[in-house]
């Protein structure tokens, strides 16, 4: 069987970005990919400007602590002031320009206003650039801001606004259509017949899709048939970069995935040395859209919902991280605390579903069966434990969490 990194590497080996690209409104790019550099247009900031609320000065009037001097000027933020004159100061308000001639700013804290007078003593002896943010210290006009493959998230595109862009260059988004095998399966609101289930996988996977900015297409439950399944595989591959199901990839006879992916595309079907998820299924199906030549990428999934959701976050994400042109590897995982005990080390890596405890440490949760979706609903994420390693409670283990497998 192979390992995780393994399968992992051989997929990733296969990805590559899509090309295609379209400008949209920077509102618009949330979630999306950035398809190229992107440069400031202006300097932010525009001008040397204070941090501050207080008082412009020049260093030079200021030397000795209780220097009283007149505020012979007042600078509110978007106006600009004269320069500053020996001798006197500016009352500035924060985001205000630094006006010519001081080379510090003073908090009003650190101030003593005469009522009765234009002047304020300056009750501290100011360093020189004090409170003062440079023209250009964030952003420099025509500089790089955002390289490409950037996950645009909401601060990136505050960054994009700063640097007066209204549009950015995006990668288009991955095409993704899901189909599920199973005469077994039924849609939530229909009756269940005898030995029935309902299909948590739809819900599950296409929401995953959704979450990385996919756009998923479901094609629904397809009977456990081979002309079933190659239709669906048919239609998939027309308009899609990824084909992904769910079932179907053991070897029973009742599992068409693999001879109907194999007549129409390539395949490889492997074990990997995991649980949950141990069969995992890679291809590609040929389009059969006659005006498009190419194939679509396939990736089955196990049926059981936890070994799908699972083997989906290790496997087929990174992938589509790859597509988009993102970094495609897992997330950090951090050094917990068990606070449990799993003696019967399988010989296989296992992902144990776990929470975090209020004591800082990380509860098991009873049921770790491959069936048991509630596993992954009531935890917080994964503990990575290697093959052959049994957890004793005190012991550091690898954890991560799902919010960083999910986005």
């Amino acid at each position: 069987m192979l390992t995780a990194q393994q399968a992992l590497d051989h997929l990733l080996s296969h990805a590559v970005a899509v090309k295609e690209s379209e400008k949209v409104n920077t509102q618009a790019a949330l979630g999306r990919v950035l398809a190229e550099d992107l440069k400031s247009l202006v300097d932010v900031p525009p001008l040397d400007n204070t941090s501050m609320d207080g008082y412009a000065v020049r260093c030079a009037d200021t030397a000795t602590p209780g220097q009283a001097l007149k505020i012979a000027q007042r600078i509110p933020a978007g106006s600009v002031g004269v320069l500053l004159e020996p001798g006197t100061v500016a009352r500035i308000f924060t985001g205000a320009p630094v006006p010519p001639g001081a080379d510090a700013v003073v908090m009003q804290e650190d101030c003593t206003v005469d009522g009765q007078s234009d002047q304020v003593t300056i009750n501290i002896a100011p360093t020189l650039g004090q409170w003062i943010r440079r023209r250009g210290e964030d952003l420099t006009a025509g500089k790089t801001c955002l390289v490409a493959g950037t996950f645009l998230r909401p601060q990136e595109l505050g960054m994009a606004a700063s640097a007066g862009q209204t549009h950015l260059n995006v990668k288009r988004r991955v095409k993704v259509a899901a189909f599920f095998t199973g005469d077994e399966l039924a849609l939530p609101g229909e009756p269940l017949k005898p030995g029935g289930i309902y299909n948590s996988n739809r819900d599950t996977l296409l929401a995953c899709l959704k979450s990385l900015g996919c756009d998923a297409t479901d094609l629904g439950i397809v009977p456990d048939r081979l002309d079933a399944t190659r239709e669906a595989l048919r239609k998939a591959s027309k308009d899609h970069d990824l084909i992904i199901t769910s079932g179907g990839v053991s070897v029973g006879e009742e599992d068409h995935i693999k001879p109907a992916v194999t007549v129409e595309g390539r395949l490889d079907l492997w074990q990997i040395a995991i649980k949950p998820g141990k069969p995992l299924a890679f291809g590609a199906v040929r389009k059969s859209n006659e005006s498009i030549d190419g194939e679509a990428w396939f990736i089955g999934l196990p049926g059981n919902p936890v070994s799908s959701f699972v083997t989906f976050l290790l496997f087929v994400r990174p992938f589509i991280l790859k597509l988009q042109g993102r970094e495609a590897k897992l997330p950090q995982s951090y050094l917990m605390r068990a606070d449990f005990d799993w003696l019967k080390a399988d010989r296989r890596n296992e992902f144990l579903r776990v929470k975090i405890n209020d004591q800082g440490g990380l509860d098991l949760f009873p049921n770790q069966s491959s069936g048991v979706l509630t596993s992954a609903s009531w935890g917080d994420g994964l503990v990575d434990c290697p093959p052959n390693q049994p957890i004793k409670a005190g012991d550091l283990v690898k954890y991560i969490p799902f919010d960083a497998l999910l986005k």
